[in-house]
């Protein structure tokens, strides 16, 4: 009869079996690993304890915004240039004349000057937002005065072409100037200037100078950065003058503007 026993390597059960035995610990190494276990749990509770604290103090003292603060808003009156040169300030050619103060252009006026002077006043759109950057508070300003230039195609010539190269004009036709076959043009100019009192002859300014089609404001607005947000609001400041402005009277364009 055949033996379909199968056989048995006793050698290598034996060697299987140590395998898997596992070495029982003693008391001592099982204490250890546990009070290591242990600080290292509490470690990272710790840790994460001072991560949220420090995330919470973060948000409450040491988190800085920049936040925009408006010093002043007046509504303009009109568009001029000095009577008289103004002391300390030869450059200035151009002023926004204010209800409350006055406006002079030290760096940029001659050049709205040449636009305003050689472009038709009632194809000519000011920007409606004139808002200017008073860094320091200390009586300048800086910022940008925009326009924009439209009329039918057929209506610019080639000169007209020719003077937008030459001041940076630049095509910005909408879609509804489009639809009216008409060509709009931008212009951007830098500018810099000097916070005055208000004109000595604004009376006689508003009574002869015929008013604007529609009320526009200027505003002059400055930034700061400000820790504990959360605790402390914006302070308002008042808009300061330059410690040497004097009254002076202005002379009127003769264009009117922002029609």
């Amino acid at each position: 009869m055949t033996n379909n026993t199968i056989p048995t390597n006793k050698k290598n059960n034996n060697a299987a079996l140590k395998l898997f035995r596992l070495k029982p610990l003693n008391r001592k190494t099982l204490y250890l690993k546990t009070l290591l276990t242990g600080a290292s749990l509490a470690a990272l509770l710790v840790s994460s304890g001072c991560a949220t604290s420090s995330l919470l103090e973060s948000d409450n003292h040491v988190s800085t915004t920049t936040t925009k603060q408006i010093l002043s808003e007046d509504q303009i009156v009109a568009f001029g240039r000095p009577a008289q040169a103004l002391p300390k300030t030869p450059n200035a050619t151009m002023v926004i004349v204010g209800e409350k103060n006055s406006y002079v252009l030290t760096q940029g006026g001659t050049e709205m000057i040449g636009l305003l002077s050689n472009l038709t006043p009632k194809n000519i759109h000011v920007d409606n937002d004139m808002s200017f950057f008073v860094p320091n508070n200390d009586g300048y300003f800086q910022g940008e005065m925009k326009l924009s230039y439209a009329k039918l195609k057929d209506e610019f010539q080639r000169s007209d072409y020719q003077f937008f190269l030459q001041n940076n004009g630049r095509d910005c036709t909408s879609a509804s100037d489009l639809r009216i076959n008409a060509q709009r043009f931008c212009f951007s100019v830098p500018v810099k200037g000097a916070i005055y009192p208000q004109v000595s002859n604004l009376s006689l300014i508003q009574a002869n100078y015929r008013a604007l089609s529609k009320p526009y404001m200027v505003s002059f607005y400055t930034q700061s950065q400000q820790k504990q947000v959360s605790r402390s609001g914006n302070t308002a400041q008042k808009l300061a003058l330059l410690p040497f402005a004097l009254a002076f009277d202005v002379v009127t364009f003769p264009f009117q503007l922002l029609q």
